[in-house]
């Protein structure tokens, strides 16, 4: 398998090549895995073939070390793929923190203000995203969503998880700059972060209601995994039965061949069924 991937890869860099678009091959080929993987509808074939594409963007990333799209598509990759299908604690945080190199280097090429004060007390940090223009938005999302996923990596690593509150703000930049972006994901991410622990920890559950129903609404009910995170999350933290059973009915019989979210919808409904299986045991009825 890996080896017919490495060869699949190598063809489509040929073909690019053999286009004519020698110039722009790092852009478009991280926009076509990019778009491959988001739109494959059996998880278990990027788990298998993803690997090699991933060595691809380390090589054309190694090749060009300061190009801002491979570096954004590199995190992009890295990060989805180490908190989908890597199970190893260890192995997911190596490439959780491959994802977040990749993403500080393509936004702080054109922004290196954020970076310089990224480690400063937040009310230092949060001006810089102030920074950030509408050209850096692409940069400024993967930064944020490569830095939790760094967190989620390790989240017994409590200097890390101190650093959600400057996660939260940068999401809160990308919501200002395009409420609408990447379908209301920037929504779905706050709303996460939430309601990570309950009120007593300093969760806020019902801030997170308002963000998850912003995202589901954004999408028009097409990102299912705002639904699946929404009974996950908020649902069960709340004990809402009737809500959680609901919006996972929601998602399963939901159209999950949306473009550019094919795998994540296939995904969720995988993830609907598990909780909705639970569901009796978790609320005790």
């Amino acid at each position: 398998m890996m080896r017919g991937s490495l060869r699949l890869a190598g063809v489509l860099v040929l073909m690019l090549v053999l286009a004519g678009c020698a110039g722009m091959v790092t852009q478009r080929l991280g926009n076509t895995l990019s778009d491959a993987i988001l739109n494959q509808d059996d998880p278990e074939t990027v788990r298998a073939g993803a690997p090699a594409y991933l060595l691809l963007i380390d090589g054309l990333i190694a090749d060009s070390p300061n190009d801002k799209n491979t570096l954004l598509a590199g995190a992009r990759l890295y990060g989805a793929y180490a908190a989908i299908f890597v199970d190893d604690k260890a192995r997911a945080l190596q490439m959780a923190k491959k994802a977040r190199d990749y993403a500080r280097r393509g936004l702080c090429a054109d922004y290196p203000q954020v970076c310089k004060v990224e480690a400063a007390p937040y009310d230092q940090f949060v001006p810089s995203l102030h920074e950030v223009q509408a050209e850096g938005l692409e940069a400024l999302y993967v930064y944020g969503t490569a830095w939790a996923g760094r967190i989620q990596a390790d989240s017994s690593d409590w200097a890390a998880v101190a650093d959600l509150p400057k996660v939260e703000a940068v999401m809160r930049r990308v919501v200002a700059m395009d409420a609408g972006y990447d379908n209301g994901r920037a929504q779905l991410y706050l709303a996460v972060l939430n309601t990570l622990v309950p009120p007593s920890l300093g969760g806020r559950p019902e801030v997170g209601r308002g963000y998850f129903e912003q995202a589901i609404e954004i999408s028009q009910g097409r990102d299912l995994m705002a639904k699946v995170e929404f009974a996950r999350r908020y649902a069960r933290m709340v004990f809402d039965r009737g809500l959680h059973d609901r919006l996972l009915h929601e998602v399963l019989v939901a159209d999950a061949q949306v473009p550019g979210l094919v795998l994540s919808n296939v995904l969720a409904q995988q993830e609907a069924a598990k909780l909705l299986a639970s569901s009796r045991d978790y609320f005790m009825e």
